[in-house]
């Protein structure tokens, strides 16, 4: 009988995905771009942005001289996805002579590698430029393969690793990367002409070859016997003592998070300009968050340097038990928890500060990965892609650390080894290429009406902007099709499209807890909702008036409500906008039932902003009038009937509007969501109970 939890199986052999057909007639970049683009496609052998390749070979420089050169993947690149341009081209009889040298500081080595390019315009070399260059082989491979870091991370490592692979692989202690790690590999090579590859120490695996190909297929090999070791030596001991918590279903975990992720979020949010949360459920991570052993061996340290970038060097583990707690304890231990892992993180910073990292000012000192026992693990970044890598690599170190458990127990770099990766300046600039920050980056956003109209356009602003927006509307595929067009322009998981009946109590309640189960919060609500209707009020039915009340009032503060309820949880504040209009202000002829309603939806603001006030809850309201394009009302009956209530026809009615506003100018949808935004966002902070008119100048509307 074996210990072996569902999802914690051990590391599996890598695939082969060589395709001779594919790999013909290329030259030797564009070789190098197709073995690396394989290498990448396995995160179990190369972590999202990390690894690194190379190849050797001759060109013409800018003077017609033949110049050796070493094509090298560019820093910050990653190898799933690496063009030809991600390879900078550097003078290797330029590096070369550098092995000669007893030491060198990493601002004089890159400045080096800088001014040995080929070319000025070229990506920056990676960090282990040297360490390819020092390698005799044509094509050099240097990976972190789940199964060597484990190996490589256990206590048996070395002796497990001198009889799997004898002297055909070289053993490296634990060194920071760069020119002292790249010179002792060279040594060591040196010193074993046998050698077939370089097991690197809690950190990963150097390969090489006279062809791609070979390079390529050393590193599956060296991979597929560490694995074995590895399943011949745990002797079936995987799954980190079984499961100590029963794991709920999907219907129950549901239920937890969504009242309690909002705790998270905003004691995060403590100490950090915006996160996105990112809910982990699959088989691997609930096995892990729930076994016997993870609250140990979690604590002891990030496995591999590529990780802790992305993830810290530990996670935090809440204490719960989902047999006999529930959200009000989850809600308690997330708030704790976070307190005491940002405690912790802030001495770590302190214990390990030196000159080299005095220049980088602490990250938020909150956790980036929590297991929560029994439900899974929750990742966060600022982003959603970056959340989501932190997912991702944090499944590496899963594997990891339960395959290195199993064969005898499992070691990570020290506290100042992880510091000195963390706050190396190499890496810091690597960080450092990420573009600029939107005003609203990190904030989650909710829109009702976000299929059409203004709705849309706010939607499409706020991610501009930064936002990650939920888009809702009773118009699902429309919805949907928002939602899509933002992931498509800004990222994935940037937005979600959720269908909801804003006139509905439990279709706003289940939209809310959608959004909060995507991204683990709000900040901000925009009530973009509407219908409109024309008529005497004498031909006025029942029926309309409460239609139009039901859209309008109803919704609005079903909506509020709930949203109200997320932002007390988070404590954090938040901006609720609501789109009102014109006619909430001026009475008008024909529009009774949308009038009231609108107005009814103004009075309401100006009350939720009282109510909301100390909580740091803000509640305004943007007036638009007469924004007809891309507006599912103006398409409908409403347009015909306020032709025919102004008596011009349904073609002159852009005019009509636009000549009875002091500006003498139409308003369009981006107009109105130019206003939503402001109030949305920071550059509104000490605004609430507040009305914008964004209509052109209508007189009448002047608010009094």
């Amino acid at each position: 009988m074996t210990e072996t939890s569902a999802g914690l199986e051990g590391i599996p052999a890598p695939a082969d995905l060589w395709d001779d057909s594919a790999a013909a007639d290329r030259d030797v970049l564009d070789g190098l771009v197709y073995r690396s683009n394989l290498l990448g496609a396995d995160r179990a052998l190369a972590n999202e942005g990390g690894g690194n390749t190379s190849a050797k070979g001759v060109v013409s420089d800018h003077a017609g001289r033949e110049t050796r050169v070493l094509w090298v993947k560019g820093s910050g690149t990653d190898l799933a996805t690496i063009t030809a341009a991600g390879f900078p081209a550097l003078r290797l009889d330029e590096l070369l002579p550098l092995r000669q040298r007893e030491s060198m500081e990493d601002a004089e080595m890159v400045d080096y590698l800088l001014r040995s390019a080929l070319r000025p315009d070229q990506p920056r070399p990676s960090i282990e430029t040297l360490l390819h260059a020092f390698v005799a082989a044509p094509h050099v491979d240097h990976t972190h393969p789940d199964a060597v870091i484990a190996l490589t991370s256990s206590p048996r490592g070395r002796r497990l690793a001198e009889e799997a692979f004898g002297a055909e692989a070289v053993w490296l202690d634990y060194q920071r990367p760069g020119f002292h790690m790249s010179r002792r590999i060279a040594e060591l090579l040196d010193q074993n002409p046998s050698a077939r590859a370089v097991l690197l120490e809690k950190h990963g695996l150097v390969t090489w070859g006279e062809t791609g190909e070979e390079s390529y297929r050393i590193t599956l090999e060296v991979v597929a016997r560490a694995a074995e070791a590895i399943r011949t030596a745990a002797g079936g001991r995987f799954g980190l003592g079984g499961e100590k918590v029963t794991p709920l279903g999907d219907a129950e975990a549901d239920e937890l998070l969504a009242a309690a992720l909002p705790a998270l979020r905003g004691a995060l949010l403590a100490d950090a300009d915006g996160v996105v949360l990112h809910l982990d459920r699959t088989p691997g991570a609930v096995a892990f968050a729930s076994s016997r052993r993870a609250p140990e061996v979690s604590q002891i340290g990030a496995p591999c340097p590529d990780h802790l970038i992305h993830t810290k060097h530990k996670p935090l583990v809440v204490e719960l038990d989902p047999a006999h707690d529930g959200a009000a304890e989850l809600r308690t231990a997330f708030r704790r928890g976070v307190d005491e892992y940002a405690t912790w993180y802030r001495g770590y910073y302190e214990r390990h500060l030196t000159e080299e990292s005095r220049p980088f000012p602490a990250d938020p000192a909150g956790p980036r990965v929590v297991l929560v026992p029994g439900v899974g693990i929750v990742s966060s970044g600022a982003d959603a892609g970056r959340a989501r890598l932190a997912r991702d690599l944090y499944h590496r170190a899963i594997a990891v650390q339960d395959a290195a458990d199993a064969i005898g127990g499992f070691r990570s770099l020290s506290e100042d080894e992880a510091f000195a990766i963390e706050y190396w300046p190499l890496e810091r600039y690597k960080l450092a290429q990420a573009p600029p920050r939107g005003e609203l980056a990190g904030r989650i956003a909710l829109i009702t009406g976000g299929a059409s109209g203004i709705g849309r356009a706010t939607a499409r602003l706020l991610a501009e902007r930064g936002a990650h927006v939920a888009v809702a509307d009773l118009n699902a595929e429309g919805a949907a099709t928002v939602a899509e067009e933002i992931a498509a322009a800004h990222g994935a998981g940037r937005a979600l499209g959720v269908p909801v009946d804003v006139t509905d109590e439990a279709a706003v309640a289940d939209m809310v807890r959608r959004a909060v189960l995507a991204y683990g919060g709000l900040d901000i609500l925009v009530s973009s909702a509407g219908i409109a209707s024309s008529a005497p009020v004498t031909e006025t039915t029942l029926a309309d008036w409460d239609r139009n009340h039901a859209v309008l009032a109803r919704g609005y503060f079903l909506t509020a409500r709930e949203v109200f309820r997320v932002l007390i949880e988070q404590g954090r504040g938040g901006s609720i906008v609501f789109v009102g209009s014109k006619n909430a202000l001026v009475a008008g002829a024909n529009a009774s039932a949308y009038s009231a309603a609108k107005a009814s939806a103004l009075h309401l603001a100006r009350c939720l902003s009282e109510e909301g006030g100390s909580l740091g809850i803000r509640v305004n309201t943007v007036n638009p009038d007469a924004v007809i394009e891309g507006s599912s009302i103006w398409s409908s009956e409403w347009k015909a009937e306020r032709a025919s209530t102004y008596g011009v026809a349904e073609e002159d009615l852009p005019g009509f509007y636009r000549r009875r506003t002091v500006l003498g100018v139409n308003v369009f949808p981006e107009d109105v969501a130019e206003a939503i935004v402001f109030f949305a966002g920071p550059r509104s902070a000490k605004s609430t109970g507040n009305v914008v008119n964004v209509d052109g100048g209508v007189t009448a509307a002047y608010p009094r």
